[in-house]
């Protein structure tokens, strides 16, 4: 199971690990962070103590999350620069306000919330009513609902879904990935259905420019696109694991079909409150 860096590692050793995950050579990194690969050899080695400034560059450079960061700070003998804020902190009002605008803004087109565990934070009034058109509950308490989970345990939303193979196999590929850096999703890929080995594109429409996610409502089939929003340079561990998951309708009848629907429902409109 992946397992963050330990504190209590050298820097060099962790500048090692990392430079090795991220596939590049000493030069390679070297080159991106503007320093000599003779110098970096001498951080990776102990001979050398990165400064800050350095130690900030070659954790840049290599896409370090920041939860990481911090390790290699504090192994360094620096103090940790990254916080995580709970989005209800009083610091976190112009996040939070940001994806409520946002959320609400995608009606009646369903949008969520996600961390990097896949968990649902918040959701917009659309998404309970997309639920209650395939029969699933139209809401959860923040942080209990997960979509991957719901889209690979039977009896989810994936059970709903005309092309589920190819979506599960998608959902399944990118959180192999994103585990890659989170130990918590690394843990839930681990405790749940394998995707089938399927070729996305197999069934895809040849004028179709990306997989539609297809879902068998109790109105007829509703097509959406996918778009995924994220905070821009973010300094915060919260931040940074958040973003946003929009299903656009793909064709004039799934936005016919949510509009209306989503008319019906605006007098007890559903938002998991983040």
């Amino acid at each position: 199971m992946l397992k963050l860096l330990d504190p209590q590692q050298p820097v060099g050793a962790q500048l090692r690990r990392l430079r090795q995950r991220a596939r590049l050579s000493q030069l390679e990194l070297a080159l991106q962070s503007g320093i000599s690969q003779r110098h970096l050899s001498c951080v990776e080695t102990g001979r050398a103590k990165p400064s800050p400034a350095m130690l900030h560059a070659l954790l840049t450079a290599l896409d370090t999350p920041l939860e990481e960061c911090n390790a290699a700070f504090l192994a360094a003998g620096y103090a940790p620069r990254y916080e995580a804020l709970p989005l209800a902190d009083p610091n976190m009002q112009a996040v939070h306000s940001a994806l409520m605008h946002l959320l609400h803004a995608n009606n009646p087109a369903p949008a969520i919330v996600l961390d990097s565990a896949w968990q649902v934070l918040a959701a917009n009034a659309a998404t309970g009513v997309l639920f209650g058109l395939v029969g699933l509950p139209a809401s959860a308490a923040p942080g209990e609902f997960n979509l991957l989970r719901t889209l690979l345990e039977p009896g989810g939303l994936g059970d709903h879904l005309l092309n589920a193979d190819e979506i599960r196999q998608v959902a399944w590929q990118r959180a192999s990935r994103e585990a890659l850096k989170c130990p918590a999703l690394a843990a839930l890929l681990a405790s749940l259905p394998s995707a089938a080995e399927v070729d996305p594109a197999s069934s895809a429409s040849p004028s179709a420019p990306l997989l539609l996610t297809r879902v068998a409502s109790t109105v007829g089939e509703l097509r959406f696109l996918s778009t995924f929003t994220t905070f821009g340079m973010p300094l915060d561990i919260t931040v940074a694991s958040l973003r946003i998951e929009h299903l656009i309708p793909a064709d004039p009848a799934t936005w016919r079909i949510m509009g209306e629907a989503y008319e019906r429902a605006s007098a007890g409109q559903v938002t998991v409150e983040a």
